[in-house]
């Protein structure tokens, strides 16, 4: 299993016993409507809902920020995900939250993990079967974290970044947000974005069913960006989530997946102290 599954895939492989699907689902705090919420109305059969808020960092008020390994390792043996589990990930969207499951199990050391491409609609579009409700309570098991901090980034790396260089940093957010044309989701941010940085819209990386765009595409579209073999990437962008589709179209590209700014905007744009552009 590759990081990026299809619909094919996924239908032939459901019910085999080490397979998890997670739904993982997350709407913006400007759009009206739960994941979980619409989990229950309809799901891959026998998916479970993974919710990135839990999953993540209790004591900052920053939004599903990573956890400690012994919390990740805790809740996954709790969602029944052990190190010998097929783990794969999909969103009500298509792809706007998904990968950041792919990009913790990863960051955790776990390798078997994938996206489901196009998602629900993709899977709903060809009719194939759904279910409701919430669904059956996995036995718990035992996983065993393998941190990969190679993967992860600071603040404190990217201020010092801002003067050094030494890294590209891609922004994932739509360019207005990245201008600073358009406000951000989040009340009382900042508009702009970390100087230095370039645009790739997470949007750019996809087809219009939501499913990746063809390797070459990807390539050129990083390329077009400034991503070459002589500096390393850092991807960004709202809230640490659909930096994670950045990751996922550079490993798709062929390219190293670099590391994701986990604070991302949320971070760098709430606070005063951060230097920022915009145009």
């Amino acid at each position: 299993m590759g990081p990026l599954v299809t619909t094919e895939w996924l239908a032939e492989a459901l019910g085999k016993p080490n397979l998890i699907v997670f739904d993982a689902t997350k709407y913006l705090p400007n759009e009206a409507k739960d994941g979980k919420t619409e989990f229950l109305r309809c799901h891959i059969p026998g998916a479970r809902y993974f919710d990135i808020d839990q999953v993540a960092d209790p004591d900052t008020d920053l939004p599903h920020m990573v956890p400690a390994a012994g919390r990740f390792a805790k809740l996954m043996g709790q969602m029944g995900v052990s190190n010998d589990s097929q783990v794969v990930f999909y969103d009500q969207k298509g792809l706007a939250s998904a990968a950041r499951g792919w990009w913790l199990m990863g960051l955790f050391g776990h390798d078997a993990a994938a996206v489901l491409d196009g998602g629900l609609p993709k899977w709903i579009a060809e009719r194939r079967p759904t279910g409701d409700g919430e669904a059956a309570a996995p036995a718990p098991t035992t996983f065993r974290p393998d941190l990969r901090a190679e993967r992860l980034r600071g603040i404190g790396d990217i201020l010092g970044n801002v003067a050094s260089h030494a890294e590209l940093v891609l922004d994932a957010r739509v360019a207005g947000r990245f201008t600073g044309a358009t406000p951000e989701p989040r009340a009382g941010m900042r508009s702009g974005h970390i100087p230095g940085s370039a645009n790739v819209p997470y949007t750019d990386l996809l087809n219009a069913d939501g499913t990746f765009r063809a390797p070459d595409e990807l390539r050129a579209r990083f390329e077009r960006a400034g991503v070459d073999s002589r500096k390393p990437v850092v991807t960004s962008c709202g809230s640490g989530v659909t930096a994670c589709i950045l990751a996922l179209g550079l490993r798709l590209a062929g390219l190293p997946q670099g590391a994701v700014y986990d604070g991302s905007w949320s971070e760098w744009g709430g606070r005063a102290d951060t230097p920022i552009e915009v145009g």
